[in-house]
């Protein structure tokens, strides 16, 4: 069992099962708090560039761009047909940070999602990671809001809230995050976590003075109680 192997990673003690249990509580309580009317986006194709241009982006920029670059291309093909350089362009005009990177992967991933794909975009995470600029979150991002499989993207959010939470060893790497969450929470809720921590992460667990005392995870909260230091977490 993960829980009892590293459990030497973590800062504080606590059984397996009191970890589970306090997971479950958690999630219960974030999904209260931090309801959603819609979740997918509906459309894989539109998720995986929406999250290419969402990297290291504010998401009222990211989103904006996105709107107005399929109100210019339309769909897939069109994408597909044109030159890295114009949609690097596009991107430089419109603010986008790392925008030539983000120019080729966009085209380029279009491009193999047609020819090798049919047009359609694999649903399958490792087919996802061959993919231009589609590391493990976007993919995982790609199958919960485009397609609605059950799985957890861990961004920055998810990655400081699971640690400060004790959820997950402060130390480890994001996706070593991902394992710890899956197997705390129950698979029927995975595709929640992720929307309901990045709400969270945005209005009260905030990277920088987070607001613990307005938080209704005190109770809950290792990093709340003193027992994880801000300096424990990577």
């Amino acid at each position: 069992m993960m829980g009892a192997k590293n459990s030497h990673s973590f800062t504080f003690e606590e059984s397996w099962n009191e970890k589970k249990r306090r997971a479950h509580e958690i999630v219960k309580r974030l999904m209260n708090h931090h309801q959603r009317e819609k979740l997918l986006i509906g459309d894989p194709y539109k998720t995986l560039i929406h999250c290419i241009i969402s990297q290291r982006m504010r998401d009222e920029v990211t989103y904006k761009v996105w709107k107005m670059l399929f109100e210019k291309y339309k769909n897939i093909r069109t994408i597909a047909k044109i030159s890295p350089e114009e949609m690097q362009d596009f991107l430089r005009k419109n603010g986008v940070g790392l925008w030539k990177a983000k120019g080729e992967w966009i085209v380029k991933s279009s491009q193999i999602i047609l020819e090798k794909y049919g047009g359609k975009v694999p649903d399958k995470i490792e087919e996802l990671m061959k993919l231009p600029g589609i590391g493990r979150k976007c993919a995982n991002i790609v199958l919960a809001y485009g397609f609605g499989q059950q799985t957890i993207p861990v961004d920055t959010h998810v990655n400081r809230i699971s640690k400060r939470l004790g959820l997950a060893p402060p130390k480890i790497a994001p996706e070593k995050v991902e394992e710890y969450l899956k197997e705390l929470i129950p698979e029927r809720l995975w595709i929640y976590v992720n929307h309901a921590m990045v709400d969270h992460g945005k209005s009260i667990c905030r990277p920088i003075k987070p607001k613990c005392s307005e938080c209704f995870l005190q109770d809950l909260c290792p990093y709340n109680k003193g027992l994880i230091k801000k300096e424990d977490i990577k």
